[in-house]
């Protein structure tokens, strides 16, 4: 499919005046994706396009495409993606074409009211930094644009892999979020709720913060094993028993000091509140993308008097947050390649997507490669 089309009766452009074209992999509607070719990305004074080399698929991006966020027509996906600057605005200093570079999945303006605030995720309007394959075509393609480029790229140590780096757009950033609003008390007690990518690295981030006991929930034997790779101290499947019993067993019948949901459940929300004890905080980085409610267990809630603190978070961006995250990388905090469990060619990305989707084959990251 072609998103340049020619009218009836009109002379096709010539060679000379057609915009070079690239390849995308996009929702072409509500169920349905598959690749196109779209015109490069124009670039503006202060934003820079990215030739990518790796990148990778998120759960989110199957999220989109069966609705969750509205209708899209051929809209181009992904949000986890390096590349190379093959353009730089002419405001935009501090880099050069050519030049390795990694940027987060959130790519505010750190201009407006609530990026002023503090809120950057939230850049312009609820979710509103979440602009790639939101509010406009994601980094799935062979090219991608990126606003405000000063702020959102930061450049990859040569000492790190365009893989290693990738891993910082999202999962990493949203992982440690997860932990740093959980609020956790030196020694303290955390339980996860999902160990998709996600949550084992607010796993990971959990005994970063100083977590003392972490307990991991999840029912996949290749997941179980890897969050206690990552720092899990026990494993809670649902399948087998109450996870929140479970839980208060673990803690002596308190409950735990933070509770992660890193799903996007309706039912794991609720258990998260029901484990957390007293004055505690439920720490909520899932991506709710069915059902219209979420509901609150009322009791286990302290019939809204419990001084429970119930934390969402959207994944941070910025350079600086990238930089750091990477530096935990170069210095053997964290190691995100065990995640990556198949990789597979651009070409390939229709049925990456499609294994993502039914998480087949014990898939947790694929990687995307586009040289």
């Amino acid at each position: 499919m072609s998103a340049r089309t020619t009218s009836p009766g009109t002379a096709a452009p010539t060679a000379a005046k057609k915009s070079k074209l690239m390849r995308c992999f996009v929702m072409k509607r509500i169920g349905e994706v598959g690749m196109m070719e779209k015109p490069l990305p124009e670039c503006g004074p202060n934003d820079a396009i990215i030739k990518t080399t790796h990148a990778l698929i998120c759960t989110s991006d199957t999220h989109t495409v069966k609705g969750a966020i509205g209708e899209r027509t051929d809209h181009t996906l992904g949000h986890e993606a390096v590349g190379v600057i093959h353009k730089l605005g002419s405001n935009v200093t501090g880099f050069k074409t050519g030049q390795r570079i990694v940027v987060n999945a959130i790519t505010p303006c750190w201009k407006c009211h609530n990026c002023q605030r503090g809120y950057s995720s939230q850049c312009g309007d609820m979710l509103g930094g979440w602009k790639f394959a939101n509010l406009k075509d994601g980094s799935m393609a062979e090219y991608f644009h990126v606003n405000d480029a000063e702020a959102n790229l930061a450049p990859i140590p040569d000492n790190l892999t365009d893989e290693q780096a990738a891993y910082c757009c999202d999962m990493l950033s949203t992982g440690f979020v997860a932990a740093e609003y959980a609020n956790i008390p030196i020694g303290g007690t955390v339980a996860v709720f999902a160990q998709g990518p996600i949550g084992l690295m607010a796993t990971v981030g959990a005994r970063l913060m100083g977590a003392g006991f972490v307990i991991g929930v999840e029912s996949m034997p290749d997941r179980q094993k890897l969050a206690r790779h990552y720092g899990a101290d026990a494993i809670v499947d649902y399948t087998k028993e109450d996870p929140v019993e479970a839980i208060k067993h673990l803690t002596d019948g308190e409950g735990v000091d933070a509770a992660i949901e890193a799903l996007g459940s309706s039912k794991t929300f609720e258990n998260c509140i029901s484990c957390t004890k007293a004055g505690g905080v439920i720490s909520n980085v899932g991506y709710h993308g069915d059902g219209e409610f979420v509901h609150i267990p009322r009791l286990d809630w302290g019939v809204g008097m419990s001084d429970k603190t119930i934390r969402t978070a959207l994944c941070p961006g910025g350079s600086q947050r990238m930089k750091r995250l990477m530096r935990l990388i170069e210095t053997g905090r964290v190691d995100p390649l065990p995640m990556t469990t198949h990789r597979f060619a651009f070409d390939e990305i229709e049925k990456a997507f499609h294994m993502m989707d039914k998480k087949e084959d014990g898939m947790i990251k694929p990687l995307i490669s586009f040289e």
